[in-house]
């Protein structure tokens, strides 16, 4: 793969993660509330953070998928991360992951973030479809794939065994033609 990119919005700066960030992934997937929908246990070790961003680092120099830290503009610390995963090149399809630190629940930046790597995605990474996978309970995700204009197509049930048990799994998807009528025929 090529250099890592840096997308910004108006008040983020996604960005490659270092083992820098390992304290502040940490701090936050240490919290059951953000590991609640997440397929992962809350971690009880920092060496846990070192481990999952040198997983995602290498899924990049793979070119299996991409994750972005995200941050403040003019604040380095990392405040979530989000990216593309289960990268299926031969259907032109991947999907969408992302956390956040509850501190900034609610204040529109997963919003502002995933409007930003729509276009990589679809631009960059050739994708047609864009999906999400939800636990149905997971209300706060629901609306922010909504809002970011993926259409929920239906529930896959005992989709996943996360954490000793089967759960369902939401579909949500967005294609590149959608996104097109969407923001314009230039768009992608």
């Amino acid at each position: 793969m090529s250099h890592f990119p840096t997308l910004e919005t108006d008040r983020l700066l996604l960005r490659q993660l270092t083992l820098d960030d390992a304290d502040a992934l940490y701090r936050y997937f240490s919290l059951d509330e953000v590991t609640r929908f997440y397929d992962l246990e809350s971690f009880t070790e920092r060496n846990q953070a070192v481990e999952l961003i040198e997983t995602w680092n290498s899924s990049y120099e793979l070119g299996l998928g991409i994750r972005w830290g995200i941050s403040l503009k003019g604040n380095s610390e990392t405040i979530g991360t989000i990216g593309y995963h289960c990268w299926e090149k031969e259907h032109f399809k991947s999907e969408i992951g992302y956390e956040l630190s509850p501190s900034h629940w609610r204040k529109g930046y997963m919003s502002e973030a995933i409007a930003a790597i729509l276009p990589y995605g679809f631009e960059i990474m050739g994708l047609n479809r864009i999906e999400a996978m939800i636990d149905p309970a997971n209300d706060d995700s629901r609306r922010l794939l909504e809002k970011a204009g993926l259409t929920e197509e239906g529930l896959l049930r005992d989709y996943y065994l996360e954490k000793g048990k089967f759960v369902d799994a939401v579909v949500f998807s967005l294609l590149k033609r959608e996104y097109r009528m969407k923001y314009g025929e230039g768009a992608v």
